[in-house]
């Protein structure tokens, strides 16, 4: 993008990026002022946090065979592109504030490829999920009968499209040779690519909206046709729990996605008044809180993982003892040997035990239906 040639004629491939900065009206501060304190500190702190949680998710997954199901793979990938997120976003913190006058334009391309990249997987991660378990549920199964392969496909996929759309940019879809329609909160994106970008995750979150409905909507008259052999307790609770799950699920999304979204649609509508500026930065950190939230509504609430979690941190805690080297070969035994103490059936184990995302009340929609 930067280039020591003399400019092409309506194009500004020799100017720095302060330029394309003060001519979109968003001015770079040459001092740290209270404002970029804040933002950078807590965008710092939500990184670290993020990056940490979703590591323990990811060696959960490893080293539990309870884990090797599909829905587990996937969740797993959602960590890895939650984990993604965290660094991306912990990068743009080193580079941002005063930071960013020194940027040339080929480092702040980066910088925003890697943040669209990242929440772009973490979106498509969310909608594999929800269809996965739309799916899985609607055929009355806890785990999935996708094999391995097509698990792998289905990861490159979603990793190869957050790829290619957070280079869209990079690859032509920028206003550096069409200045009158730069954006405002990118200020060397086009305002039409964030109004792509912002429509592109209401429509993905529009499909999450449509699989979690059907199957409430599914799980709900399952449950109804079933209280006729099960106690009205058990029937509320089912629905409940099922809403619940789904509530939290969607609720989050849109908490941490929708003012975000509205800004971006706002600034690539050109609309003037708005004071876009003025809630960025906040609006990009509670995006990134929803990496935060996926690990806790997605893992943190499975009880196996829970259990994993404490083994693995115990391990840490015990690790300066003479067997340190072989802390995570050692936690992996353990973990097996519990596994196979515990129940050496497999198969009950699948029965018993639903994935994280079975949404608690179509566990016990099953459990009714076999007993």
């Amino acid at each position: 993008m930067d280039k020591l040639t003399d400019d092409i004629p309506g194009c500004y491939y020799n100017r720095t990026v302060q330029f394309f900065y003060e001519h979109s009206g968003k001015n770079i501060s040459a001092h740290w002022r209270p404002r970029d304190y804040v933002v950078v500190s807590l965008g710092m702190g939500v990184s670290v946090i993020v990056i940490l949680a979703n590591i323990l998710v990811m060696v959960a997954i490893f080293i539990n065979r309870r884990f090797h199901f599909p829905i587990y793979y996937l969740l797993g990938n959602l960590a890895a592109a939650d984990l993604f997120s965290g660094i991306a976003y912990l990068h743009l913190m080193f580079h941002t504030g005063p930071w960013t006058i020194k940027l040339s334009k080929n480092q702040w391309f980066v910088r925003q490829t890697l943040i669209d990249s990242s929440l772009t997987a973490s979106v498509l991660n969310l909608l594999a999920i929800a269809l996965e378990r739309h799916q899985t549920i609607f055929t009355m199964q806890l785990h999935s009968k996708m094999t391995n392969r097509r698990v792998v496909l289905l990861i490159a996929a979603i990793w190869g499209l957050a790829i290619f759309m957070g280079l869209v940019p990079t690859m032509g879809w920028h206003c550096v040779c069409d200045l009158d329609n730069c954006s405002t909160m990118a200020p060397m994106y086009q305002r039409s690519y964030l109004v792509f970008w912002a429509v592109l995750n209401l429509f993905t979150f529009s499909l999450m909206v449509a699989a979690y409905t059907r199957i409430f909507v599914y799980v709900r008259h399952k449950s109804q046709r079933m209280s006729q052999h099960t106690s009205q307790i058990r029937h509320k609770e089912t629905v409940f729990n099922l809403m619940k799950t789904v509530s939290m699920i969607l609720g989050c999304f849109v908490i941490c996605w929708t003012p975000g979204l509205v800004l971006l649609m706002l600034d690539g509508l050109g609309c003037e008044s708005c004071q876009v500026l003025r809630y960025e930065k906040y609006c990009l950190v509670l995006a990134e809180c929803n990496s935060l939230v996926n690990p806790i509504i997605y893992s943190f609430r499975d009880t196996d993982m829970l259990q994993t979690f404490k083994r693995i941190l115990c391990c840490l805690c015990r690790r300066g003892g003479a067997g340190h080297r072989d802390t995570l070969s050692g936690m992996r035994c353990n973990t097996l040997e519990q596994e196979t103490s515990e129940n050496r059936d497999v198969e009950l184990v699948e029965k018993t035990r639903g994935a994280p995302l079975i949404l608690k009340g179509t566990e016990d929609m099953m459990t009714s239906t076999e007993s």
